[in-house]
């Protein structure tokens, strides 16, 4: 047979537990006496058995109470976590944000953001991919990633280009290297040396190539790879000498590169990406303002 309770029961039976009388749970609820004692009596009778012995003007809780109060407790943990929860969402510290990134940006300057971002917000949970630029804005634009950064250019129908600041292209040296001393180079300085460079379907070579090529200078490129970090692994082993965005070493990375200026203005272009028509996400939102003030303060602090 089913009982039949419902919030005004459980609200009583838990205030009685709570305060030991029917006064006391009435001054709780702010209601009277008699309905208290009301409502306690008609859930013993739905329920078939008693709840509380009367002992004077307290109640003393049977077994069957013990054990059903703690069953109403979890419900009332249930519910602060949720109003908690609620809370959350309305200040933006909880939810989730599914993120993709380029890896040139994923070595450590996301990863930072990513941190502070959650230090102020700890019931949001972040996913965090990284795929290049083209794979990225397919799955933008389908909606399985809530917010992208890519490299610029980029023509993909179905997302919005929201440009970030531009960063340098850099000079990567073994730290032994004789040209390590310097406190910039230019790309005459890289003649004759062995180079680690991104491949060549990337705007990035494209640049490269071309900044060479208008100087006359044929570079001698002994690897190629389509990923920045990977660049400078390759000169942390020793490979050759690597040109890669600002934002690939990290600035308290590995001891065995060092980065200098390129005398040429070459930069890198990101840019965020997002669903076009996707409704309105205040974490997005807040997480793109707080990876582009990043990105400008360091370049500011840069130059």
């Amino acid at each position: 047979m089913k009982i039949e309770m419902n919030m005004r029961h459980i609200e009583a039976f838990r205030a009685v537990m709570i305060s030991g009388s029917v006064v006391g749970a009435a001054k709780l609820l702010n209601v009277t006496q008699p309905g208290v004692s009301r409502t306690i009596a008609l859930l013993e009778l739905r329920l078939g058995y008693d709840l509380f012995q009367r002992k004077g003007r307290r109640l003393v809780p049977t077994s069957e109470a013990e054990a059903l109060y703690r069953e109403v407790e979890q419900l009332y943990v249930g519910i602060d976590r949720i109003t908690q929860v609620a809370y959350d969402i309305r200040h933006h510290r909880a939810g989730a944000l599914r993120l993709a990134s380029l890896p040139a940006l994923a070595q450590w300057l996301v990863p930072a953001v990513v941190a502070r971002f959650m230090a102020t917000r700890p019931q949001v949970r972040i996913f965090v991919q990284t795929l290049p630029s083209t794979q990225i804005a397919d799955l933008v634009a389908t909606r399985q990633f809530d917010l992208g950064v890519v490299e610029l250019p980029m023509s993909k129908s179905g997302v919005t280009v929201q440009p970030l600041p531009p960063a340098p292209i850099v000079v990567v040296l073994p730290a032994s290297h004789r040209l390590a001393g310097r406190d910039a180079l230019a790309l005459g300085d890289l003649y004759g040396e062995r180079l680690v460079l991104p491949s060549p379907q990337s705007y990035l070579r494209y640049q490269i190539d071309d900044a060479f090529n208008r100087q006359g200078i044929a570079p001698q490129v002994v690897a190629e790879t389509p990923t920045s970090p990977l660049v400078c692994a390759l000169v942390a082993e020793g490979a050759g000498i690597g040109l890669v965005s600002a934002w690939t070493p990290s600035p308290h990375g590995d001891t065995r590169i060092v980065q200098r200026p390129l005398q040429e203005p070459l930069q890198s272009q990101y840019a965020f990406l997002r669903a076009e028509g996707a409704v309105p996400m205040v974490l997005a939102d807040e997480f793109q303002a707080m990876l582009a003030r990043q990105m400008q303060a360091a370049s500011t602090a840069g130059g």
